[in-house]
């Protein structure tokens, strides 16, 4: 093999370990040491490639960003996304999506700016799709986190529906009901209206 085609592949698997391990430790809970056996190399070779663990940090954060974001333009096509299919999702997106979570528990700059886009996407999606929140921000900024929560619960979400939602089943459980709280109105127009006419 190609030295420098190697040395790629080496740094996709301990970028890839890295987030596995940091997804699921936090970043204080995973050494260099941690995540070169994960990836299988030597401590030495993730210092080549990273130099130090805060900078495989930012890299991964990097990464996971730019990921995300081409899944979800991929996913928003022509802003429809009726056709989601979480299981198809799984495998790519949610070890991604532990670490951002995580990364955004731990302070990380870069995960918090995703979050913002994130309410931006939704911002701009609800005005294209006619959708009129009294507050837009405040709706989009709900709506992702709340996306965002079942992660951060998911010892108790898991808990509350039986099945561990990290394992296929379970995450693809809890993806169609995300969906349908996103979907299924709570209220009725009529007790709209009557909110509306009582908040004058």
């Amino acid at each position: 093999m190609d030295r420098a085609v190697e040395d790629l592949t080496a740094r996709a698997r301990i970028r890839d370990a890295a987030i596995e391990l940091f997804g699921g430790r936090g970043i204080e809970g995973a050494s260099i040491r941690d995540i070169a056996a994960a990836a299988g190399v030597s401590s030495g070779l993730v210092r080549h490639h990273f130099g130090s663990k805060e900078s495989l940090r930012e890299a991964c954060d990097q990464y996971a960003k730019e990921r995300m974001l081409q899944i979800g333009a991929e996913l928003s096509t022509d802003g429809d996304l009726s056709g989601l299919d979480p299981l198809a999702l799984y495998p790519v997106a949610l070890p991604l999506q532990l670490y951002l979570v995580r990364s955004m528990m731990d302070g990380s700059e870069t995960a918090t700016a995703l979050f913002m886009q994130g309410v931006d996407a939704v911002e701009e999606w609800s005005a294209g799709y006619g959708i009129q929140p009294r507050d837009r921000r405040g709706y989009a900024a709900a709506l992702t986190a709340i996306k965002l929560s079942v992660l951060i619960l998911r010892d108790q979400v898991s808990k509350a529906i039986g099945e561990d939602i990290t394992t296929p089943e379970g995450y693809n459980r809890i993806g169609k009901a995300l969906m349908e709280v996103f979907t299924i109105p709570l209220l009725s127009p009529e007790q709209v209206e009557k909110l509306n006419k009582q908040e004058k």
